[in-house]
C-alpha cells in the first residue's frame, strides 16, 4: 500500500512537470515586461531546472522499485535491466561527448591561420561532409555582436558522467563485497570501499587542478610526465584497494571526473565570462580562452585511456595479470601516444617515431601479461569426473540454470556448467579466466585452490575429454 502511494504522488509530480515543461515558456513570455533576451534566459533556465527535477522523480520511482524488488526473484532481473538502459546512455552520451572533443581539437589543428584571415579571425576552414560544404570561422576573442542562439558543449559531458557515475553503482556499489572488495587484496567493509572510490575522484581532480595551476603548466613535457606519475600512483592504489576489475573502472572513472569537472570548473565558466564581457562591451581576458583551451586539449589526451577501461573489463588478460596497475599504465600511455600522434597529423606536422614508440610501447603490454607456457607440468592424466567435481563445487554456484549464489541469480553472461558439454564448449574461457588470469570466481568466494587451478589446466592440455 506504502508504494502504491508513493508510485502515484511521484506520477502525479512527473505529471505536473511535464505540463509545466510545455506550457511554461508561453506563460513566461505572456507576462513579461523585459526584453526578449532576458526572457529567453528566464525561460531556458526555468527548463533546465524542470528538466532536472523529471530526472529526480524518475530515479526516486528506480529506487522506489528496487527496494520493492530486493530481496525478491525480480531483484536480479532488475538489476540487469538497470545495467543494459544506463550502459546504453552511457555509450550514446559518450560518443557524443567525444566525438566534440575530436572535432573540436582537430579543428583547433587544422584551422587556416594565413591565407585570407580576417584581423578579428584566429583562423577558419572549409569542410565537406554528409553532402554539403560548411565555412568555420574561429574568432581570437569574440564576435562584435554576439548572436542570439549560441550552442554550448556543456551537457553531452554532463550526462556522460552522471550515467557512469549511476552505472559505478549499479555495477560496483550496489553489490560492493562481491564485484568491489577482495578480502584477498584488502580487507575493509563494502561503505569503506565506496567512501574510498568517491573520495578518490574528489582528490585526483584537487591535484590536478593545482598541477594545472603551478608553473609547471607552462612546460609541456614536465607536465605531462609530472600528470603522469600522478595517473601511476592512483593505478596503483586501486589495484591494491579493489578488485582488479574494479581498480580498472575505477582508474577510468577518475579520469572522467577530472574531464567533466573541467568542462564545470573551468571550460564552461570561462566561456561564460567572455560571453557576458562581450555583451556589457568590456574587455576580454584572453586568458580565459587560453585556460579553456588548454583543460580541452588536456580532455582531448584523456579520451583514449578512458575509452581503453570501457572495454577493458570484458578482457582478464589486462587486469588478470599479477600487476594490473602496471598494465594499465603502460596501455594508458601508449593510447595517450597514439593521440599525441593523431593531433600532430592534425596540425600537419610529421613524427616519424611518436606512433611507432606507441605501438611498440602497446605490444609491451601484451608481451608483458603473456602467460607462462606449462608452469607446472601434468605428471599423470586427469579425468573428467576430477575436474567436474571441482566446477559444480568451484563456478556452478553461479554458473547453472539455477544458481545458489546469493548475489548472481541469473548465470553471469549466460554461461553455465550444467553438463559435460557446456563445460567443454567453454573450455577456452575456463582456461583463461580460472587458469590464467584466475579472475574467476569472481574475488575467489567460493575458495578455488591453486592445485585445482592446476588440475583443470592439465585436463584442458590433455584435450579436455569427457570420457
Amino acid at each position: 500500500m506504502f508504494y502504491t502511494v508513493l508510485y502515484l504522488l511521484l506520477g502525479g509530480i512527473l505529471l505536473m512537470l511535464v505540463v509545466m515543461s510545455y506550457h511554461l515558456p508561453a506563460l513566461l513570455k505572456k507576462n513579461s515586461k523585459t526584453d526578449n533576451e532576458k526572457t529567453t534566459a528566464k525561460i531556458n533556465s526555468a527548463q533546465n531546472y524542470i528538466y532536472v527535477s523529471i530526472i529526480l522523480v524518475i530515479v526516486a520511482a528506480i529506487i522506489c522499485t528496487y527496494l520493492m524488488a530486493k530481496g525478491t526473484p525480480w531483484e536480479a532481473h532488475l538489476m540487469e535491466w538497470l545495467n543494459i538502459v544506463i550502459r546504453v546512455m552511457h555509450i550514446t552520451f559518450g560518443i557524443a561527448w567525444i566525438g566534440a572533443s575530436f572535432y573540436f581539437v582537430f579543428l583547433e589543428n587544422a584551422l587556416n591561420r594565413t591565407e585570407d584571415v580576417r584581423d578579428e579571425l584566429a583562423g577558419n576552414l572549409w569542410a565537406v561532409h554528409g553532402g554539403g560544404f560548411y565555412y568555420l570561422e574561429k574568432y581570437k576573442t569574440a564576435p562584435k555582436t554576439i548572436p542570439k542562439h549560441l550552442h554550448w558543449f556543456k551537457y553531452e559531458a554532463y550526462f556522460t558522467w552522471l550515467s557512469g557515475f549511476c552505472l559505478l553503482f549499479v555495477v560496483y556499489y550496489f553489490n560492493a563485497s562481491a564485484f568491489l572488495i577482495d578480502k584477498n587484496v584488502l580487507d575493509i567493509s563494502p561503505l569503506t570501499g565506496v567512501a574510498i572510490g568517491i573520495g578518490s575522484f574528489i582528490i585526483a581532480w584537487i591535484l590536478y587542478d593545482i598541477l594545472c595551476k603551478t608553473l609547471l603548466n607552462k612546460n609541456k613535457t614536465a607536465f605531462a610526465i609530472t600528470g603522469f606519475a600522478i595517473l601511476v600512483g592512483f593505478a596503483y592504489f586501486y589495484s591494491h584497494v579493489f578488485n582488479s576489475r574494479a581498480a580498472y573502472i575505477h582508474f577510468g572513472a577518475m579520469i572522467g571526473s577530472i574531464m567533466v569537472a573541467n568542462v564545470f570548473f573551468v571550460i564552461i565558466p570561462s566561456q561564460k565570462a567572455m560571453v557576458n564581457a562581450a555583451k556589457e562591451g568590456l574587455p576580454l581576458n584572453p586568458q580565459l580562452g587560453k585556460n579553456a583551451l588548454a583543460r580541452s586539449l588536456h580532455n582531448n589526451y584523456f579520451t583514449l585511456p578512458v575509452l581503453f577501461v570501457m572495454v577493458s573489463n570484458h578482457f582478464p588478460s589486462t587486469f588478470g595479470y599479477k600487476y594490473p596497475w602496471l598494465i594499465l599504465a603502460i596501455i594508458s600511455l601508449g593510447a595517450a601516444g597514439v593521440k599525441h600522434y593523431l593531433n600532430l597529423r592534425e596540425k600537419g606536422r610529421q613524427s616519424v617515431w611518436v606512433m611507432p614508440v606507441s605501438v611498440i610501447i602497446l605490444l609491451a603490454a601484451c608481451f608483458i601479461s603473456a602467460p607462462a607456457k606449462n608452469p607446472n607440468a601434468c605428471k599423470s592424466a586427469v579425468s573428467f569426473s576430477e575436474v567436474n567435481a571441482i566446477i559444480q563445487n568451484r563456478c556452478a554456484v553461479c554458473h547453472s540454470a539455477k544458481p545458489t549464489d546469493d548475489v548472481n541469480k541469473v548465470a553471469p553472461n549466460g554461461v553455465m556448467y550444467d553438463t559435460p558439454e557446456e563445460i567443454v564448449k567453454k573450455k577456452d574461457l575456463i582456461m583463461q579466466r580460472v587458469v590464467i588470469t584466475k579472475t574467476m570466481p569472481q574475488n575467489n568466494k567460493t575458495n578455488i585452490t591453486q592445485e585445482e587451478r592446476d588440475l583443470i589446466r592439465c585436463w584442458i592440455e590433455q584435450g579436455a575429454s569427457v570420457k
